[in-house]
């Protein structure tokens, strides 16, 4: 019997999983931008006390973007579409956010 006589089976169609890599690859993106304008910025001097601000937001939005993608990578892994190796980006880009949170430059 092949997959198409099994009532009930479902496949895996290859269309929904590249949906779920490109959903996926596009929010860490967006969230490795706002992660990396937070490494990147640095405070002028005494007088720049805008920069803890602009860091924490930074930060913030990128972690805000990476945890919508954490929900996503976690709805896709568990319909099997992906692998379990897709939380790492998650992990790592969380673990990147929270740390430049915590250690914001100080003016």
């Amino acid at each position: 019997m092949t997959d198409q006589q099994i009532p009930g089976l479902t496949r895996r169609h290859p269309v929904v999983t590249a949906a779920c890599a490109a959903v996926l690859l596009g929010l860490h993106t967006v969230a490795g931008f706002f992660v990396l304008g937070a490494l990147l910025t640095e405070s002028e001097g005494p007088w720049d006390r805008t920069v803890t601000d602009t860091v924490r937001l930074m930060a913030g939005l990128g972690l805000v973007v990476e945890l919508m993608a954490a929900a996503a990578t976690a709805a896709c892994v568990t319909t099997g579409r992906l692998r379990r190796w897709w939380y790492a980006p998650v992990a790592a880009l969380i673990l990147t956010a929270l740390i430049r949170m915590a250690f914001a430059p100080q003016p």
